[in-house]
């Protein structure tokens, strides 16, 4: 049975503020000791999708191996008379090679994600996220949504029990997949009232933050 070592288990989603309008609660995850010290390393492979058009997003990882961040600059979903047919509708895909150090393996604990919205009365939006490594059946699905009206900044957590985890398998190169999206319905709203959900700021670049759960593989 591997050991685990360090658990930083959190992937937060830094926007605007906390305030959250629906349910959705921010778990602390359980923290151990001692990520290693060598660095993990992460290549984009592919970015596709509506939300993050190309130069749009972006990916850090953080001094002590318990994060990376994703920057995203472009990624808002609305509809209303100024909105195009698709624009209701906003997703991105990241495709990761990520290479972590000798003898570990990660796992994603938990996310938290935040942004701002308006909502119309009679509108409502909706923020899902799927996690999955490349060739595993085991994904992680989240979906949260928002009612109208509403006119603040949102909060969704998206939390994986420590029994549930999901580990990249050991000793194996396995890209790693987060795939985003953000849905706007305009329900009972007037056709000519704007509702939109938003992943972005007007003030700068949004940061989503992977804080990731290390654990020591078995000695072969």
């Amino acid at each position: 049975m591997p050991r685990a070592l360090a658990i930083g288990g959190a992937v937060v989603a830094t926007l605007f503020a906390t305030t959250s309008p629906s349910s959705a609660h921010t778990a602390e995850p359980p923290y151990f000791v001692d990520a290693p010290t060598d660095r993990m390393v992460i290549e984009v492979v592919t970015v596709n999708g509506s939300g993050c058009p190309a130069g749009s997003a972006a990916i850090a990882v953080s001094e002590d191996n318990t994060a990376f961040t994703v920057t995203y600059s472009d990624y808002l979903a609305q509809v209303g008379p100024d909105a195009s047919p698709t624009d209701f509708r906003k997703n991105c895909q990241l495709n990761l090679a990520v290479r972590v150090p000798q003898g570990f393996t990660y796992a994603i604990a938990s996310v938290d994600y935040r942004g701002y919205a308006y909502l119309e009365n009679g509108a409502s939006a909706t923020q899902k996220a799927q996690y999955y490594f490349q060739g595993s059946p085991e994904t992680d699905e989240f979906s949260h949504t928002f009612a109208g009206a509403f006119d603040d900044n949102w909060q969704a957590s998206d939390v994986t029990d420590i029994e549930s985890l999901v580990w990249a398998p050991c000793g194996e190169i396995r890209n790693f997949n987060i795939n985003t999206e953000l849905r706007v319905n305009a329900g009972t709203s007037s056709p000519a009232d704007t509702s939109f959900i938003a992943m972005d700021s007007t003030d700068g670049d949004v940061n989503t933050t992977y804080q990731v759960s290390w654990m020591e593989c078995p000695e072969t």
